[in-house]
């Protein structure tokens, strides 16, 4: 059963409410600029349920979920992962409350980042260019600008100050505010409607080595007061949205560093965005280039066995370094890439558990990377929160061991259609060989390969 039906049923009622007022040039920043990330199914929930709020007010009426599956004319799966995507992305808060096996919803609306902020954001202006190509990102950043106030042509600021327009009256003539002061005091179940400031996404679980960090800085080249709250927040974004390790962002830091001993944010931004370019031949990353995060590592130590070299391979590369793998050195599909960064943003599963899904259902299910069959999978792997490389290896296994004893006869150790693909860390360094031994020594090394891989298989069946 997916997992949606566990979290939401058409009879569940919600309620919407908002962070505050959102105006209406909201709209086009959230369809130019969230659209593209999220999807049209994603634009649309946010857009009906915005749409319930009656005109200046934060509450709408009680509604069920299936009305919401009439007026978007979506399935109730396919508005659940709207939901995630939009909660992952900072535009949605859910609240659920439970009373006698009733369940109810309260969706509060958050508002997008205003464009200076979306397009300085160091995360989501990065996965914006990258889907939509670099001119098209030129474009929307010049419809979200305009010229600054003219300073430098001769205009002088004349503007009058609060004091010099107006006086206050004296303590007798202002004696009667003492009987207001319960009126000119708040409720404290009431809030007054206005706008709150976005924050924008957050990196919730995701930790940044900062200890390293400091350690490899010396504080006469780097002061400590120079890695401020700000620029710890841009450390982190960087490092996650590029992959940086602690050693690397203190080659990076040295760059970003000025005159005045202070860190500067956008020099820093830049060499990131250089450096990684660079690694990866003038590409921008998306989510799928993610890896296991460090926290969550477990190899730490050289590995001496197959068992922990497969560990250290999952926790160490990208899930589109693993989808490469299995094609055999080429290019995965753009619906297996979709696939993939699909079920890390709706049920949340890290890189490295990502990695042991993807073996784990090409070994099963015929080297084939189907949708609905991924996503069963990765359901029920985000239910039983699975962290780890190694927790995801040995649940992988059991549940490999409760199907071959349902259905004898099949072998988890069957060799798969395509046995040819190869990790690059399979390969050992081999002496160059004369062109007259060539072919012989290439079947032999299939041989050899095909071996290994399945020694490889009976380590992970194991």
């Amino acid at each position: 059963m997916a997992q949606h039906w566990q979290d939401i049923l058409p009879i569940d009622r919600y309620i919407v409410t908002a962070n505050g007022l959102l105006h209406d040039y909201d709209r086009k920043v959230l369809t130019f600029l969230y659209q593209p990330l999220i999807g049209s199914a994603c634009h649309s929930l946010y857009m009906t349920l915005w749409a319930e709020l009656e005109e200046n007010r934060l509450w709408s009426e009680s509604s069920t979920h299936h009305l919401l599956m009439n007026l978007l004319d979506l399935n109730l799966k396919d508005i659940y992962q709207a939901r995630l995507k939009l909660e992952g992305i900072g535009l949605l808060k859910t609240y659920v409350k439970v009373i006698d096996g009733e369940r109810s919803f309260i969706y509060e609306l958050l508002p997008p980042l205003n464009p200076e902020q979306f397009f300085l954001d160091g995360m989501l202006n990065i996965y914006l260019y990258r889907k939509i190509g670099k001119k098209h990102f030129a474009r929307l950043k010049r419809f979200f600008t305009d010229q600054q106030l003219p300073h430098d042509q001769g205009y002088q600021d004349v503007t009058k100050a609060f004091q010099d327009v107006f006086t206050s009256g004296t303590p007798e003539n202002l004696h009667y505010l003492q009987d207001l002061s319960v009126e000119l005091d708040s409720e404290e179940s009431e809030q007054f409607i206005g706008r709150h400031d976005q924050k924008g996404i957050s990196l919730e679980g995701y930790t940044f080595d900062f200890d390293l960090l400091l350690a490899g800085l010396h504080e006469s080249l780097v002061p400590r007061k120079a890695i401020n709250q700000k620029v710890k927040e841009v450390i982190s974004k960087l490092a996650f949205l590029y992959h940086i390790d602690a050693i690397q962002m203190k080659k990076l830091i040295m760059d970003a560093l000025n005159e005045h001993d202070e860190i500067d944010v956008e020099q820093l931004r830049k060499a990131a965005r250089n450096w990684y370019q660079f690694e990866n031949y003038d590409q921008l990353p998306s989510l799928i280039d993610r890896t296991q995060p460090e926290a969550h590592k477990q190899q730490r130590e050289k590995p001496k066995t197959k068992d922990e070299q497969l560990i250290l391979y999952f926790e160490t590369v990208s899930p589109l370094k693993v989808l490469r793998d299995l094609s055999v050195g080429g290019e995965p599909s753009a619906s297996e890439i979709k696939i993939v960064e699909e079920v890390m943003i709706n049920q949340k599963l890290l890189p490295g558990v990502i990695n042991v899904l993807i073996w784990y259902v090409m070994l099963i299910n015929d080297m084939k990377f189907t949708k609905a069959y991924v996503e069963s999978i990765a359901s029920q792997w985000a239910r039983k929160q699975l962290r780890t490389v190694k927790e995801s290896m040995e649940f992988a296994r059991t549940q490999y061991k409760n199907k071959t004893t349902k259905t004898s006869g099949k072998s988890f150790n069957k060799k798969p259609t395509r046995t040819e693909f190869l990790p690059d860390w399979f390969n050992d360094e081999q002496p160059a060989k004369d062109d007259h031994n060539q072919e012989v020594a290439k079947t032999s090394d299939i041989e050899a390969k095909k071996r290994e891989i399945e020694e490889m298989l009976k380590a992970f069946d194991d």
